[in-house]
């Protein structure tokens, strides 16, 4: 299982995420759960290096699937906006009766 955490302050300011695991919802290869999440993620963390200004942290391991994204400060509105995005792929996919199983997001106050 996928699982994600997203880390928001008290105003709902998102501080960061880590993703860990691996759907095993297919073999490696042909696992569309896994190739669906890691391509929502890996686009808003490449988009928010490349279209913002935000300094971060990523720390990432493919073999065990698990990224750690962190921003250094409070981010801004176009790398929240991208955040956003990013989340409500996710829960589409949580929210699907086929995948759910395959992926849990928490939301975790920081």
């Amino acid at each position: 299982m996928v699982k994600v955490t997203i880390y928001k302050t008290s105003r709902h300011g998102y501080t960061g995420f880590d993703l860990d695991g691996h759907a095993e919802y297919d073999d490696p290869g042909q696992d569309i759960v896994c190739a669906a999440v890691s391509a929502l993620v890996i686009n808003t963390v490449n988009s928010i290096e490349r279209f913002t200004d935000d300094e971060t942290n990523c720390i990432s391991d493919e073999e065990s699937g698990r990224i750690e994204f962190r921003f250094r400060q409070i981010p801004s509105h176009d790398a929240s906006l991208l955040l956003d995005s990013m989340v409500l792929g996710l829960e589409q996919i949580e929210d699907s009766s086929d995948y759910e199983p395959y992926i849990d997001i928490i939301f975790k106050e920081v």
